[in-house]
């Protein structure tokens, strides 16, 4: 059995936006449109020939990731970070250059990269406690104790926000699992964004 990642070829098909339904055209649009991007992500691409699926998946990470009370740089990093650390090589990919394009919101240092700081002094001793806490649940969810939650309460976080960081502990099994399972490759728009 190859386990070599690079040696997989896409299992989903994928389908492009000029290919795609209306139905599906609709979804793709409000990805462009709420992530801010002028192309479609292959992680929605490789679900797009099941529009069910497709709805659904999306309505969650766009509830999940993109609203609510929690600063999404601090949610994009921790689905960086227990991506990086299970070895879904997309994902820790695209969250990292999300949670990079906002790292002005952590620091005025123009040089800052939140993906490159997460144990920095420089970043918010709650946004560490949260990376730490919500990757320890992703990775190992029958481990988290009460400790965990006051751990969260004292650095700050309400008991609603820690519902929410919570939520990405899933949202990123989720994300994952598609991403790897799938065998998609890292967008070439996102490639072109690093250096």
């Amino acid at each position: 059995m190859n386990t070599n990642n690079s040696a997989i070829t896409e299992r989903y098909p994928m389908v492009s936006y000029e290919e795609a339904s209306p139905e599906v055209k609709e979804i793709y649009d409000d990805t462009k449109k709420t992530l801010q991007l002028p192309f479609v992500l292959n992680w929605f691409k490789c679900q797009g020939d099941n529009v069910t699926l497709l709805k659904g998946n999306w309505s969650k990470l766009k509830n999940t990731l993109m609203e609510g009370e929690v600063p999404n740089v601090l949610k994009q990093l921790i689905i960086y970070n227990v991506s990086k650390k299970r070895g879904c090589n997309y994902c820790s990919h695209a969250h990292g250059v999300f949670a990079d394009s906002m790292s002005s919101m952590i620091s005025e240092d123009e040089n800052f990269k939140a993906t490159e700081n997460l144990d920095s002094p420089t970043m918010p001793a709650s946004f560490r406690t949260a990376v730490n806490v919500v990757t320890k649940a992703a990775l190992n969810h029958d481990q988290i104790s009460d400790a965990d939650f006051e751990e969260l309460q004292n650095a700050g976080f309400s008991k609603r926000e820690i519902q929410e960081l919570m939520a990405q502990a899933d949202l990123v099994n989720m994300l994952n699992t598609i991403a790897d399972v799938s065998g998609i490759k890292i967008d070439n728009e996102l490639l072109e964004t690093t250096e």
